[in-house]
């Protein structure tokens, strides 16, 4: 089994098919970055027109069941997401309906502080919010998992210590191996992983030791030694694929609507675009080479099962539907 648990392409016939020849079951998507809600559900329409469109190759995703049948009918299941609490705009009645809409995962913040949390690139880093408390708790309820891959230290922890279910980091790696803002430090990881939770590892070249040019040994190393430290059973891929992308769209991801100004985010005035991916990692077809490099480094294919979809397939069951108590209030 292989899931990606983050992707933002270009999406496209082309890339479907790639999903396909890489044997990747599931997926979870990026369908928001700073969208408010009227924007979120044009983007979801626009999913529902390509699973008109390629339904030999694509189908919704809303429990992990579905990962079972998209295998059994060759096809991706795909999950949605969002990077941003943008869609929910102030409105925590909003939770449930993004929830009904299909979206599984939402990040608590994207890089800056929100209603909710802080972002990774604030100064300071205040926690989460009044109302995120209670936004945690919606989620709870609902079945929407927090994802806190851009949320700074202390409002990852909170989160992790506040949700009484199991949180994720769902694209990032530990900061110990490459200290990118970014990037979480072993701490933040274990706080995670020791409450139930989640990280899915990054393939953006920004988040990678040797950015461009990280090696595959290095990358499944960085594996194999988190699977020591957090448990191997608490660890994923969440590859932060960008495929096909125009610059113009990692413009829009770093700075939306809140500035006037220009934010280079992990780039540079020299390198503002997207960064080229590392030449064993280019797109869903190359799951195979991350499969074959943790071997290299001494893992067991039980273990590469669980880290190359089997963990995320167990974290979908018992985390995207209703908790026991909404279901029997």
């Amino acid at each position: 089994m292989r899931i990606d648990n983050l992707q933002y392409a270009n999406w496209s016939p082309k890339v479907f098919r790639q999903l396909r020849a890489g044997e990747i079951d599931a997926v979870h998507v990026t369908i928001a970055y700073h969208e408010n809600f009227r924007e979120t559900v044009l983007n979801f329409e626009k999913w529902n027109r390509w699973f008109e469109l390629y339904p030999d190759l694509i189908m919704p995703g809303y429990h992990a069941k579905d990962i079972d049948v998209a295998r059994k009918l060759n096809k991706t299941a795909i999950f949605f997401g969002f990077q941003n609490p943008s869609p929910i705009e102030d409105d925590i009645g909003l939770v449930e309906i993004v929830h009904r809409l299909g979206a599984r995962f939402m990040q608590l913040t994207y890089n800056n502080q929100t209603l909710l949390a802080s972002g990774c690139y604030e100064r300071e880093d205040s926690g989460i919010t009044r109302m995120g408390k209670q936004v945690i708790k919606e989620m709870n309820r609902v079945g929407l998992v927090i994802d806190m891959s851009h949320s700074g230290d202390r409002s990852t922890i909170d989160a992790a210590d506040l949700s009484e279910r199991p949180i994720a980091i769902t694209h990032a790696n530990p900061y110990s191996w490459h200290p990118a803002l970014r990037n979480k430090h072993d701490r933040v990881i274990e706080a995670v992983t020791s409450n139930g939770g989640m990280i899915g590892f990054s393939l953006y070249p920004h988040h990678l030791k040797g950015k461009s040019n990280c090696t595959l040994e290095s990358f499944c190393q960085m594996i194999a030694d988190s699977a020591n430290k957090f448990g191997v059973d608490k660890i994923g891929i969440g590859s932060d694929l960008c495929q096909d992308q125009p610059d113009s769209v990692v413009e829009w991801m770093r700075v939306g609507r809140w500035s006037k100004e220009v934010d280079y985010g992990e780039g540079s005035a020299d390198l503002p675009g997207f960064p080229q991916q590392p030449s064993w990692f280019q797109d869903s077809r190359d799951f195979v080479n991350i499969e074959n490099g943790l071997s290299a480094v001494g893992m067991h294919s039980e273990e590469i099962d669980k880290i190359m979809g089997m963990n995320w397939y167990n974290f979908y069951s018992m985390n995207f539907t209703p908790s026991a108590d909404s279901e029997n209030a």
